[in-house]
């Protein structure tokens, strides 16, 4: 008996097919540009001298081949390139408004990391004289 029962589980095991490996090493690839590319592409490319605004944006990009309806990636494309500085909102609050591409941003970033860098470390600082004079403590007896 336990020698059928341990041939068993190893006839289970040889009957099970092998998964299927993803074809490719990537998996899943978009078909094209990215959306932060072509919002870029579309407000570097207009001529407005305060920026371009939100509606103007979604008719450059449906003109452009992208679906405008799915408008969250839209966004999010706005918000990431707000945050790391490419776009900046000239008007209004939020996603809408109007925007334009960055002239200082490497400026921006060079000021940023010189203000967060100290000259040496805080042990190492000379120190000055106090600012209040100290008043010994009488000592008591």
């Amino acid at each position: 008996m336990p020698t059928a029962a341990a041939s068993a589980p190893s006839t289970k095991a040889a009957t099970k097919k092998p998964k299927k490996a993803v074809s490719g090493s990537k998996g899943w690839e978009p078909a094209g540009p990215s959306i932060t590319e072509l919002i870029t592409k579309a407000v570097s490319t207009s001529k407005e001298h305060k920026g371009l605004s939100l509606a103007m944006l979604r008719k450059a990009l449906a003109a452009s081949g992208y679906n405008v309806e799915n408008k969250s990636c839209s966004k999010l494309g706005l918000k990431s390139l707000m945050s790391n500085g490419t776009l900046v909102q000239t008007k209004g609050l939020g996603d809408s408004g109007s925007f334009k591409v960055n002239k200082k941003l490497g400026e921006t970033k060079e000021k940023a990391t010189k203000k967060n860098q100290l000259p040496c470390p805080r042990s190492q600082r000379p120190r000055g004289p106090p600012a209040w004079p100290r008043i010994p403590r009488k000592q008591q007896q």
